[in-house]
């Protein structure tokens, strides 16, 4: 006889705003590809004063887990029971994993970029890196690429966001073993010639603004370096056309968020899934 079993295993995001985050489009495909029919990824819209109550109706409906986005990252952490090493350093939880109503968060942001930068054989041991921003996303990078043995981090940040740019330094040097620096981004910064990897960590170039670019004197990276974009949104930024058609190594923002996605997946479910089926997905809903 056929089992009958029809219970719902919810995932989701809380956030506000949400509604354009593609996050359910990722997910909802690769549940499908993976024959998790019961699977639902719930984008919710959750104000900053609920967030507590929307972590008890996590528990309540027995939820697997949540992304946690824009305003919430933060926050979020005092309502945890435990918090890996990375989110601590960094200072913010985009993950939650629920083991029988105990929350454990994580921040697949920097992870994310790494399994990115493993995809194309690229290992942050020793190298030189820079990185331009200084908020969320580099700071996710940034703590990654020092835990995993980079050599040398070059921030780059707007003179205006200094406290943000300090405080990275700080946490970096107090740390981690990486040699790092620091550069006001008042004019267009040459890439040093040794640099290894660039990584684009600013919004610079996100939809709707899709033909910006940061503001760096292109002709100093060099096919010899790697760059990486954090932006999903065009899949294909100015950034990367260009790094494409001048021959530099890149890989695309889009590509970060399916990884980080099926980090998620695997954290939620203990499966991998097909990240070409993600990926696929996410370039017919942004097209």
């Amino acid at each position: 006889m056929k089992e009958q079993n029809y219970l719902d295993h919810l995932v989701g995001v809380f956030g506000q705003p949400v509604s354009e985050n593609p996050g359910v489009v990722i997910q909802d495909a690769a549940f499908a590809a993976m024959g998790l029919e019961r699977w639902h990824f719930l984008t919710l819209d959750v104000d900053r004063d609920k967030l507590e109550d929307a972590l008890r109706g996590l528990k309540a409906f027995k939820m697997r887990g949540i992304n946690c986005t824009i305003p919430h990252k933060i926050a979020v952490m005092q309502y945890l029971d435990e918090i890996s090493e990375s989110a601590r350093l960094i200072g913010a939880v985009n993950t939650i994993v629920n083991e029988n109503g105990r929350l454990f968060g994580e921040n697949t942001d920097g992870k994310g970029f790494m399994m990115s930068l493993a995809e194309n054989g690229v290992n942050v041991s020793g190298k030189k890196a820079v990185v331009f921003g200084a908020g969320g996303a580099a700071r996710a990078i940034c703590v990654e690429m020092g835990l995993a043995g980079v050599g040398a981090l070059h921030i780059v940040n707007r003179p205006q966001d200094r406290a943000l740019g300090d405080a990275l330094v700080d946490i970096l040097r107090r740390n981690t073993a990486a040699q790092v620096a620091y550069t006001d981004w008042t004019e267009p910064f040459r890439v040093p010639a040794d640099a290894d990897i660039v990584v684009n960590a600013t919004s610079v170039g996100l939809y709707p603004d899709v033909n910006a670019l940061p503001n760096i004197d292109l002709d100093s990276i060099l096919p010899s370096m790697f760059v990486q974009d954090v932006i999903p949104n065009p899949t294909e930024t100015a950034l990367i056309r260009e790094m494409r058609r001048r021959g530099v190594p890149c890989a695309t923002g889009a590509g970060m968020l399916v990884e980080q996605a099926a980090l998620n997946i695997e954290m939620w479910t203990g499966r991998k899934p097909d990240k070409a089926v993600m990926y696929h997905a996410l370039e017919e809903a942004l097209s």
